[in-house]
């Protein structure tokens, strides 16, 4: 049959949001994989509405990350990231995958803050020219003096959702800087909104993928030459699964794909 991906979040084509043309900001949307049945399966049901067509040149294993692919680009397309300093904290696959971006999209400098070793090597496997800080062992400062960077960062992606990183984030960016959230706190937080006010900083909070935009966009990225092959540490059949979960637990692994193929 024909290779296809899906846009994983089902909403109502009769909502407010989705008649203005914004999908995925419909208020009703349902996740595969959170409130229905997801993809750990050999067959997933979605609407017609949400599958795209995979072209030729992308392998499945690609096509089967391209949901967090998105929520990557469509972080990273917030802001004109072109020749611009560019902060990134949390090196999880979604982190790595936006200082990929950033760079491809003509970034001057990328730099990818994280506290775990393993990750913050892949990266570079992954988003090949970017700097790469564990903030335990180094200082973001010290960095930032050694880049050139004399006032601070044009734009932060946040994508841990740690309060340290959102704070680093607020810190280091420039007067009128931009800052797009995609991680999410585990726990409410203290915000520094005087910083952030006198800094006239520019806040997005970002959720999911435009529907459709951002898939145009992260295929025509892959077919560009942007290669996450790396990211992918682990493929084993679903009859592993334990042990997919016990490499995500571990911290030394990227994507984690199962496979249902005999």
């Amino acid at each position: 049959g024909q290779r296809v991906s899906a846009e994983g979040h089902v909403i109502d084509l009769n909502s407010e949001a989705a008649r203005a043309g914004h999908f995925h900001l419909d208020p009703d949307t349902r996740g595969i994989g959170v409130n229905r049945q997801g993809a750990f399966a050999e067959y997933v049901v979605a609407p017609a509405f949400n599958v795209i067509e995979l072209p030729d040149d992308v392998p499945y294993e690609i096509g089967s990350i391209l949901d967090p692919f998105g929520n990557a680009v469509h972080t990273a397309q917030q802001f004109d990231l072109l020749g611009e300093d560019v902060l990134v904290t949390g090196a999880g696959p979604i982190g790595m995958m936006a200082a990929a971006v950033a760079r491809h999209a003509g970034a001057r400098t990328v730099v990818l803050t994280d506290i775990n070793d393993f990750r913050l090597e892949l990266a570079q496997k992954v988003a090949p020219g970017v700097r790469t800080v564990n903030t335990t062992k180094e200082d973001l400062r010290d960095v930032m003096h050694e880049l050139g960077l004399k006032v601070g960062f044009d734009v932060a992606l946040e994508m841990s959702g740690s309060p340290v990183a959102f704070k680093q984030c607020v810190d280091t960016l420039i007067m009128g800087g931009g800052m797009a959230l995609l991680g999410i706190p585990s726990k409410p937080m203290e915000t520094d909104w005087g910083a952030i006010i006198l800094k006239a900083l520019t806040i997005k909070g970002v959720y999911g993928r435009e529907m459709f935009t951002t898939w145009r966009k992260m295929l025509g990225l892959l077919k560009a030459g942007l290669d996450l092959t790396p990211l992918i540490t682990h493929q084993m059949s679903y009859q592993d699964f334990e042990a997919g979960f016990e490499a995500m637990k571990s911290g030394k692994s990227g994507k984690v794909v199962l496979n249902w193929a005999d």
